[in-house]
């Protein structure tokens, strides 16, 4: 099996990963594909090892470890790039599976974006991917609210999105965790507006910042390869839209949110601090 490079991706939705992972797939060196399982099945494994009784009972810890180490290994044994960016949005605030498990130096490229930019994103991509009799399922965000009892308003529904259980809150949480554990300098922030004014600057310090030689990157005809089934998983059929050319989203906060949510956005940002 070829050996290969692991690098992460994390970060915040609707921040720009997808066109991330778009533009760094255009290098022939490396794959960069969709969120992957590959970390919560790590995870889940490990505690399997913690309390099945025929593995506490005669524990093989260095055989236990060796099979969660190589998830990652057999998950890309398709794959014959000798670069590999797996993505999942916990790998911030649980660095020790890459370090500890898959033993490479753990570095991870975060998109960060606006909270209320974020927000406005999320909501308008629900205005435009409504619930009609015959879809296969409602958006995944009101899915909860309907399960929970909970009117399907925007104020809610960003309530939702940004509280402990929602996509944003949780994945601002796990970069907060890595920050707390004094992992910071395991992350680089790439800022969805520098990504989209200076792309090729943006891509020149990713680069760097995984010790690879730049590549010259198309910003003029990008396409996504690796598309995930948005309509069935998530219930919007684009969340992984990928537009050709960089251009900025034009949805505007101030007109998407309520004062009331534009009001709780301040200073969300603890990443710039």
């Amino acid at each position: 099996m070829l050996a290969k490079k692991y690098y992460f991706m994390a970060g915040l939705p609707r921040s720009g990963s997808t066109l991330l992972s778009a533009l760094l797939g255009q290098n022939p060196e490396i794959y960069a594909g969709p969120s992957s399982p590959v970390y919560s099945t790590m995870y889940l494994l490990e505690n399997h090892f913690r309390v099945d009784p025929f593995f506490t009972g005669f524990p093989k810890i260095p055989q236990g470890n060796s099979i969660i180490a190589n998830i990652i290994n057999q998950y890309y044994s398709d794959v014959d790039k000798p670069v590999v960016i797996d993505k999942n949005r916990a790998w911030t605030s649980n660095i020790r599976f890459i370090e500890g498990y898959i033993k490479q130096e753990a570095k991870i490229i975060c998109p960060v974006r606006d909270v209320d930019e974020i927000l406005a994103s999320f909501i308008a991509m629900i205005h435009r991917n409504p619930y009609r009799e015959g879809n296969e399922r409602l958006n995944i965000i009101d899915e909860q609210l309907v399960r929970n009892g909970i009117a399907l308003n925007d104020n809610n529904r960003c309530d939702y999105i940004a509280g402990p259980q929602g996509i944003l809150g949780q994945s601002m949480q796990a970069i907060q965790d890595g920050m707390d554990q004094g992992f910071a300098d395991r992350m680089l922030f790439v800022e969805y507006k520098r990504l989209v004014a200076s792309p090729d600057k943006v891509m020149r310090e990713i680069y760097e910042f995984l010790s690879m030689s730049s590549f010259s990157h198309n910003f003029i005809d990008i396409e996504n390869k690796e598309r995930e089934n948005d309509i069935a998983t998530y219930g919007m059929s684009d969340m992984h839209e990928v537009r050709k050319q960089i251009s900025q989203a034009n949805t505007n906060p101030q007109t998407v949110l309520s004062k009331y949510v534009l009001d709780r956005c301040g200073k969300l940002d603890f990443w710039r601090l």
